[in-house]
């Protein structure tokens, strides 16, 4: 058993993940982190205040996991698509966390240096004030989407498909989009998707 304060926010964190990888969202408590790290529940409140630190530990760790170094020398474009892969990766890499990432990403100070990254790739495409905040922001509205669809209502899932075998006579366009999205991965419309997003965004 550890010996009290002798954790770091990434041993818990790395507890807290091990949890959510394993059992889901619903399993996260206090007590469960506690026995991952082999100590009493009431000694984890020497380390966090209560579960939402917890859960912003978490979101911290995966934004901090996410790679911001881009190559040089490409279009800025090029150098976003290959950013928001890098986010989606760090964020994918941990799917029962995605719903903490949407609720906490504000309040994560590991978000921040992403932020940053964001930004500067959108003022070497020549985006400036109110505009790189709509740039920005457009983006980030976009990722938030890409994860909820993924999280909550994947082309491969179910729902799809019966929106697929709905009558053509009733909803021509919705059977007709469903039947070609069930065949659809994740990386063909998440990298379709930032290509039309980009291809739309003029500084």
């Amino acid at each position: 058993m550890p010996r009290p304060r002798s954790l770091t926010t990434a041993d818990l964190a790395a507890a807290a993940l091990a949890v959510l990888d394993r059992e889901g969202l619903s399993a996260l408590t206090m007590r469960a982190v506690a026995t991952e790290l082999g100590m009493a529940t009431m000694a984890l409140y020497r380390y966090v205040r209560d579960r939402d630190g917890l859960e912003l530990l978490v979101v911290d760790h995966v934004f901090a996991s996410i790679d911001t170094t881009l190559p040089v020398g490409i279009d800025w474009r090029a150098r976003m698509t290959l950013l928001l892969e890098h986010i989606r990766a760090g964020f994918s890499a941990h799917p029962a966390a995605v719903p903490l990432v949407l609720r906490h990403r504000q309040s994560s100070i590991a978000s921040l240096r992403v932020m940053e990254a964001m930004l500067a790739v959108l003022a070497e495409g020549g985006f400036h004030g109110r505009a790189r905040v709509i740039a920005q922001r457009t983006l980030v509205a976009f990722l938030i989407g890409f994860l909820q669809n993924k999280h909550y209502a994947p082309l491969s899932g179910r729902g799809t498909v019966v929106l697929s075998e709905l009558s053509p006579e009733d909803y021509p366009h919705l059977a007709q989009a469903a039947g070609q999205a069930k065949d659809m991965s994740a990386d063909d419309e998440f990298r379709g998707g930032v290509e039309i997003v980009l291809r739309g965004l003029k500084s």
